[in-house]
């Protein structure tokens, strides 16, 4: 019953959307405007336009009309909505939930059809029965406008917009969950094409890559061309119906062992390794390219190819690992470092404090403002890597990782494998954490183990995290 339980969400969800409306003085209901002749305050269609946007919108989920017709009639709509300013399309929205949303008289009593039936028989047709009342005409008019060229594009680019409203704005959270149910379908994986994408790809397609990097800054079209000489790789999901950009993609250093910084691989004058020799392929960025994806995962899917076509291709390769950010550690050092610090042993704290003049987070965060310069045996350095490894190996929210890398890498199976100081000393990495990255390792042989290991609240780490944790 668990997909009807998602669908009964969305109704209430479109409910409680429709009721948000109606008690917001700001605005009058949509019923009031759409029976009105005159338009009030900051209202942005007039009651007149808004019933003409309502016929256009009928018009596109009318049952009797083909896919093919329909998409003709949603073209006109994605070109109106295309000129229209945010106000405008948020009646666009609002009468999608309104006015297109599923019978809920009709789906209450499939429902309660459900829970009464007395034999598989019974069962069964009510089952079809409630999956019909499920089916409303807004999942018909989104699936229109999925039928132009450009129209899936179009679809996710609207969910952007409406993931970029204050989180005060509840009036639309329907509208955003059909649309989320409907892309865990549409972007399947199995609907996916995994492409490499080098050198001698087309212009815009790297161009994209450009826009689109979220990990580290593609500086120039050499610092391009350096992560797509021959010891590297770079590989991406692409739709069918979106087969100019890639949904996510993957940059890959081929080496003779686990890489420690970013600044060799960065490093546009350095000669391409020896792929004789490469045992290892170090997955340093993993970029999501279209905001209305939230939610819908194919990360996980993307890795699990990359490795079978690297081995593929290389089959002398032995090891596959990450060098990723950890975007948290420095917020949540200042929050928490107090009481982690505590835990270091009288020895510890009395070094500590004549080094950095405390044991506190925001003494040790002073102290930390030119991690490249410190020693391997800084009193510092040791304290903030205590931290780092506390953070990625022991701390946890309703028994998931706080740091979003690590949720994802751990999440596919991954586990903590080393701390590298000073990896990353960019303006980004500084901020985020000290200079600080980490490196998740997929050890193909245990990936189910480790996967078994987080869902009972644990995080797998190698014996080197397990020691810098102790402190």
């Amino acid at each position: 019953m668990g997909w009807a339980a998602d669908w009964i969400e969305q109704t209430k969800l479109w409910a409680r959307g429709a009721e948000g409306d109606k008690g917001d003085a700001l605005h009058r209901p949509l019923a009031l405007r759409l029976e009105a002749t005159l338009r009030r305050g900051q209202e942005s269609l007039s009651p007149r336009e808004l019933r003409r946007l309502l016929q256009d919108m009928q018009q596109v989920a009318d049952a009797s009309l083909s896919d093919v017709e329909g998409g003709r009639y949603a073209q006109v709509l994605m070109d109106w909505y295309a000129k229209a300013e945010l106000p405008a399309r948020k009646d666009f929205w609002l009468l999608a939930i309104e006015k297109f949303g599923p019978d809920a008289k009709a789906l209450q009593a499939a429902r309660d059809r459900y829970d009464k039936a007395a034999s598989d028989v019974d069962r069964s047709e009510a089952e079809m029965a409630l999956r019909r009342a499920l089916i409303s005409s807004r999942t018909r008019l989104l699936q229109r406008f999925a039928q132009p060229q450009g129209g899936m594009r179009f679809l996710v680019n609207m969910r952007a917009d409406l993931l970029a409203l204050p989180k005060a704005e509840q009036r639309y959270v329907a509208l955003d969950a059909e649309l989320e149910h409907l892309f865990s379908s549409w972007f399947d994986v199995a609907l996916l094409e995994l492409k490499s994408i080098n050198w001698d790809s087309p212009a815009s397609l790297l161009e994209k890559l450009i826009q689109y990097e979220a990990v580290h800054d593609i500086r120039s079209w050499a610092d391009l061309k350096n992560r797509l000489d021959s010891d590297r790789r770079c590989y991406g999901f692409f739709h069918p119906r979106m087969p100019n950009v890639p949904l996510i993609f993957v940059e890959v250093a081929l080496l003779d062992k686990m890489a420690g910084s970013m600044a060799p691989l960065l490093d546009e004058s350095a000669a391409a390794a020896d792929l004789s020799k490469a045992n290892t392929a170090i997955f340093y960025s993993i970029s999501n390219t279209q905001t209305g994806l939230k939610g819908v995962s194919f990360g996980d899917s993307l890795i699990k190819h990359v490795v079978e076509t690297l081995t593929q291709e290389f089959p002398k390769l032995k090891q596959f690992a990450t060098l990723s950010p950890i975007p948290g550690l420095r917020s949540w050092l200042a929050k928490n470092g107090d009481a982690v610090l505590a835990e270091l042993d009288d020895k510890q704290k009395a070094a500590l404090e004549k080094v950095a003049g405390g044991v506190s987070a925001a003494q040790l965060l002073g102290a930390l403002d030119d991690p490249g310069s410190l020693p391997e045996k800084s009193v510092v350095r040791g304290a903030a890597m205590f931290c780092a490894a506390r953070y990625l190996g022991r701390e946890t929210a309703k028994g998931r990782p706080l740091d979003a890398v690590a949720r994802f890498h751990l999440g596919n199976g991954a586990r903590v494998e080393r701390m590298n100081w000073a990896a990353d000393l960019s303006t980004k990495g500084l901020k985020q954490s000290m200079g600080l990255m980490v490196n998740y390792l997929y050890d193909l042989k245990r990936l189910d183990k480790h996967r078994s290991l987080l869902a009972q609240g644990k995080i797998p780490v190698s014996s080197e995290i397990e020691s810098l944790c102790k402190g």
